[in-house]
């Protein structure tokens, strides 16, 4: 069973940073793409980031330049660095794993940590 564990989250002033961390259990990296997702109150779910097996990374527009993505595959972990962090940032983070189906098909954001709050304040 596949289970993501997310943890450094907290609180922090505009400008700082944070490093968030998945710990993934029973889930093997580099056969497809993890991710995460944030949801700020009040509003949609947003795709913060994506990293494919071959550890290729993507950013949404809004953290392109202060976030990264970067993976242990040795320790089963993804991280998200963030800095420049702005009070826009604030909300709830999500980690996400592809699982790859019996046909040989990532489906995406299959698997979900639990979240761990991010808030800056100003």
């Amino acid at each position: 069973q596949v289970q993501l564990v997310e943890s450094g989250g907290g609180s922090v002033q505009a400008g700082g940073s944070l490093k968030l961390s998945c710990a993934a259990s029973g889930y093997i990296f580099s056969t497809c793409g993890m991710g995460w997702y944030r949801q700020a109150p009040g509003k949609e779910r947003e795709l913060v980031s994506t990293i494919s097996s071959d550890g290729t990374a993507s950013y949404a527009d809004s953290v392109k330049g202060r976030f990264t993505d970067s993976q242990d595959n040795a320790k089963s972990t993804l991280y998200l660095q963030m800095n420049s962090l702005k009070t826009e940032d604030t909300g709830v983070y999500y980690c996400v794993a592809d699982a790859l189906n019996t046909s040989g098909y990532c489906e995406p954001f299959r698997y979900w940590g639990q979240g761990t709050q991010v808030t800056v304040s100003s």
